[in-house]
């Protein structure tokens, strides 16, 4: 990984590839585990100066937050993280006593840079200052400064499309003494129509009721929250759910033994050890491929070059749909040129761990039933129209890959954007089994 100095020089590369990455790398080395570390505090004060640097207007998708928006707009999401995480305590894990302090201390200087972007004419930088600034006020010496930003904490992020602003809004203003009833209630019956509509959506019998709920989920804005943010919420921490006394959690999987040395058939399923070894980290990466990279990077990351890539025609212009690397067994799926999800080969594919567990060529009950029980917040788990279940706090999703009579787990590793599989896939993948 590069160093602090490295990657803050890259946020302002011209190489889009190179600030998204260098973004990415402000959230897995300075906050990584709502933790703060020595350089953490230094690096946001270097970035809340580069604010109004005009190439902070350029735009991009970013690993950790869906859909397009400014690098101006990022930078001031990394930072209201920051001020998320300088509310916890060292008992949290935050950080030692003295990074804690750091972070802190660092609170009035980040405000008075952040303020003139409250009344930003771009409605999401708007929004992330505004996040931002509201929880910077949980500094004391701040606290002035309350009566100036609570209208705009609830008329603009209690009103986003953005869960997490909601939340911080509905935080805040109840931390400050306001009454957020109808936030929450609002937040209650917003919850409950998307659940409705959801199961509307995947029941194959509703018929009418099916197509009207499709079509309503389709009309609903995007939202954009950070699912690592969602899933970190202090209202919504819990614990993952336990299993009843009487049946204990569920023992990690196990990857099948594979096919015996010498066998040729079409159904070849690779031992493990001749799978290669790789790590998943949630909504970052998984083995040596980081969201966000071009066709080209993965190249070079994998020493091979795509077997078949797939391309959709609109016009004159085409786009990348995905590549499959056969050496490595993997497909890799891309938006706008970007890579947005992975999916693991269930035969050929490297043997993907998350916690140590393998994922890839399992029995696809056991992987379920084992990520049940790890998940982080309630409401996590969804299940594709075709019965996939899909993790949204992890950005993982668990299909199923025949080898002859045996089924084996294909797993898929996604970007926020990706989680509704029916929409997110293309047709060969979606068919593939």
């Amino acid at each position: 990984m590069p160093d602090t100095p490295d990657i803050l020089g890259a946020v302002l590369a011209a190489d889009p590839a190179r600030r998204v990455r260098a973004v990415g790398d402000l959230y897995r080395l300075l906050l990584h585990q709502e933790q703060v570390f020595p350089a953490t505090a230094p690096a946001a004060l270097v970035l809340a100066c580069l604010l109004d640097d005009p190439r902070t207007l350029s735009e991009d998708r970013w690993e950790c937050r869906a859909g397009r928006r400014s690098l101006r707009a990022e930078v001031l999401n990394w930072l209201a993280s920051f001020a998320d995480i300088a509310r916890l305590d060292v008992e949290d894990g935050v950080g030692t006593a003295q990074e804690l302090a750091a972070a802190r201390a660092a609170r009035p200087i980040l405000h008075d840079r952040i303020a003139d972007f409250c009344d930003d004419d771009d409605p999401l930088v708007r929004e992330a200052a505004l996040a931002a600034t509201a929880l910077l006020l949980a500094d004391p010496a701040l606290a002035s400064s309350v009566p100036r930003y609570a209208p705009a904490v609830r008329e603009v992020l209690a009103l986003s499309t953005d869960s997490y602003y909601r939340w911080i809004a509905r935080e805040r203003l109840a931390a400050w003494g306001e009454d957020v009833t109808g936030l929450i209630t609002a937040e209650e019956e917003r919850r409950a129509a998307l659940d409705r509509a959801g199961e509307l959506a995947e029941d194959p019998f509703g018929d009418q009721e099916q197509e009207q709920a499709i079509r309503w989920l389709e009309e609903q804005p995007e939202d954009t929250a950070a699912p690592e943010r969602l899933s970190r919420r202090r209202e919504d921490r819990t614990a993952p759910i336990p299993a009843a006394l009487h049946e204990p959690a569920p023992e990690p999987p196990v990857a099948a033994a594979g096919s015996e040395a010498g066998y040729r058939g079409p159904w070849r399923i690779a031992r493990e050890e001749q799978r290669a070894e790789w790590t998943f980290t949630p909504y970052v990466g998984v083995g040596p491929l980081h969201f966000g990279m071009t066709l080209e990077e993965i190249t070079r990351a994998l020493g091979e070059g795509p077997t078949v890539s797939s391309y959709s025609h609109y016009g004159e212009n085409q786009q990348l749909n995905y590549a499959d690397f056969t050496e490595s067994g993997i497909r890799a799926l891309f938006h706008d040129g970007r890579l947005g999800c992975v999916a693991a080969d269930a035969l050929t594919g490297p043997q993907v761990r998350l916690d140590a567990a393998p994922l890839t060529g399992c029995a696809p009950s056991h992987v379920e039933d084992w990520l049940i029980h790890r998940t982080t917040r309630p409401g996590s788990l969804t299940y594709s129209v075709a019965g996939d279940p899909v993790f949204a706090d992890l950005g993982l999703a668990i299909r199923s890959q025949r080898a002859g009579d045996v089924v084996l787990t294909r797993p898929l590793f996604l970007l926020h954007d990706w989680l509704d599989l029916w929409h997110a896939l293309p047709s060969e993948e979606r068919n593939c089994s």
